[in-house]
């Protein structure tokens, strides 16, 4: 992702040394994406039971539920965590302590706000018994993240995403296998909402023994003021959009019902494997590097065009793969006819979240270097095309419908492209434009090869294989030698110390 070779401060309050950023940077994307991937095997296997044993329906209560506490979510710290990364020097425990109190109170809030309002969702989206103590669930697993902010704060400033990462896997683990054992046993709903207490309160005491703090109340107003200057910005960002995703599935579940949000969301969360995968850790990871490198603009243009290559790479042809084998997928296992009117949906949304790879890191990016208003401009225009084109489209189309309307938003992602050049001078053919090429190539072939082949296991397998091969030829041809080149860099940083 970038060289290693000079020792420099960024400046004299630096926590650390250019040289330590980069090598952490590199080092967390690497065993951050691998240990994602183990995660996400675990995910993909417990997900092949649960679609088999829960119904679209009681997918869709779930997705629309989690929404509720999604959209809420970004009112609990008003951007404060955010600044607190952000910031050029090391947070004073008043600064730790000031935010940790703010977030408790806007989190105690909230709880307050889901409670007064059970009786509206539970009539807004048919909620039974088992439905509403989801609701409560989901509300108090909310309180148990915050409780996490101020320790994960403290580690991705210092990007120790090794230790970051350990409790989300124990957390994960014990999710997926709480969940698929109650929903196997036909416990429904409820197994969501077992799985959902277990998982952070797991994941609470794992991180305080891994980032020991004392817990405690402040409130500084010069703290407040010094962190709002970002903070508010960067949290308006956020609201925007919670407002373009989880604000809009609360609109569809009110068009769709609970099987159509449940085939929406449930082709949305096939899709989204890839950026969980590849895209997610590497922008946790490059949001406190580039905001340490902001002012070093040749390392931050080198690292922006590596970062986003190494996202498109890898995401472009998971997603054609996905949308390619899964009709394959969904005729080998009968169980999985169900989710047939899905299909469609998928192929849309892969192109929303394939602009996305393309784009997100650059509002990362921007985000970093304190051009925060630019995100905001650009997060209002997503949040009125969402919702301008959604809803009209999944009224007169449905499902598939909404689904066009994403890709649709997602294609707008071009203008991202062209405001970030103008502030970082990112190489935009190395970056996009090879891994397109490539997966456009490995596609064809795909397509024309799955016609030939009978429908079963043995084809997908064939199918899988050969795209890997094809994919990787082709980027050696395209890159060249430095392709593998970077990749022994990678495995000399990781295992090097």
């Amino acid at each position: 992702m970038a060289d290693f070779h000079e020792e420099e401060h960024l400046d004299p309050t630096s926590e650390i040394t250019l040289e330590t950023v980069k090598e952490r940077s590199v080092r967390g994307i690497l065993v951050l994406t691998g240990r994602t991937f183990f995660l996400q095997v675990i995910a993909v296997i417990a997900l092949g039971f649960l679609w088999a044993y829960l119904t679209p329906s009681q997918w869709g209560v779930f997705f629309v539920l989690n929404a509720v506490i999604n959209f809420l979510n970004y009112f609990s710290d008003i951007g404060l965590a955010a600044a607190l990364i952000q910031k050029k020097e090391h947070p004073s425990e008043t600064d730790l302590k000031t935010t940790f109190f703010v977030q408790q109170v806007l989190v105690i809030t909230i709880i307050a706000i889901v409670i007064l309002l059970t009786p509206f969702f539970t009539k807004k989206f048919s909620l039974n018994n088992d439905g509403v103590i989801l609701l409560y669930a989901l509300a108090f697993s909310f309180f148990l993240s915050s409780l996490k902010s101020i320790p994960s704060v403290l580690l991705e400033r210092k990007l120790e995403f090794v230790k970051l990462t350990f409790p989300q896997i124990l957390e994960q683990v014990f999710y997926y296998v709480i969940l698929v054992v109650f929903a196997v046993q036909g416990f429904g709903i409820k197994s969501f909402t077992i799985a959902v207490i277990a998982r952070d309160i797991v994941g609470v005491v794992v991180i305080y023994i891994l980032q020991p703090w004392k817990p405690g109340i402040a409130f500084s107003r010069k703290t407040l003021s010094g962190l709002f200057k970002f903070g508010i910005p960067y949290q308006i960002n956020t609201f925007l959009a919670a407002v373009k995703d989880d604000g809009m599935t609360l609109i569809l579940g009110g068009i769709l019902g609970p099987a159509g949000v449940g085939f929406l969301g449930t082709a949305q969360k096939f899709a989204r494997y890839p950026l969980t995968f590849f895209m997610d850790t590497v922008t946790r990871v490059t949001f406190p590097a580039f905001s340490r490198m902001q002012d070093s603009s040749s390392h931050l243009a080198k690292s922006v065009t590596r970062s986003i290559f190494f996202i498109c790479f890898l995401v472009f042809p998971s997603l054609a793969g996905l949308v390619i084998l899964s009709p394959l997928i969904v005729e080998v296992i009968p169980r999985y006819n169900q989710w047939k009117p899905a299909l469609f949906a998928l192929t849309f949304i892969s192109i929303n979240f394939g602009f996305a790879a393309a784009t997100t890191q650059l509002t990362n990016l921007l985000n970093a270097i304190g051009k925060i208003k630019i995100t905001f401009f650009l997060m209002i225009m997503w949040t009125v095309l969402t919702w301008a084109l959604i809803p009209i489209l999944a009224l007169k189309f449905g499902v598939s419908g909404a689904a066009f309307g994403y890709s649709l938003v997602g294609a707008s992602s071009i203008v991202a492209i062209i405001v970030a050049k103008k502030y970082v001078n990112f190489s935009l053919y190395h970056s996009i434009g090879k891994p397109l090429i490539g997966t456009s190539i490995m596609a064809t072939i795909l397509i024309i090869l799955r016609t030939i082949l009978p429908v079963s296991a043995y084809s997908i397998f064939v199918l899988a294989i050969v795209g890997v091969i094809v994919y990787t030829v082709l980027m050696i041809v395209l890159v060249g030698i430095s392709l593998i080149e970077d990749a022994k860099k990678s495995f000399k940083t990781i295992f090097g110390k």
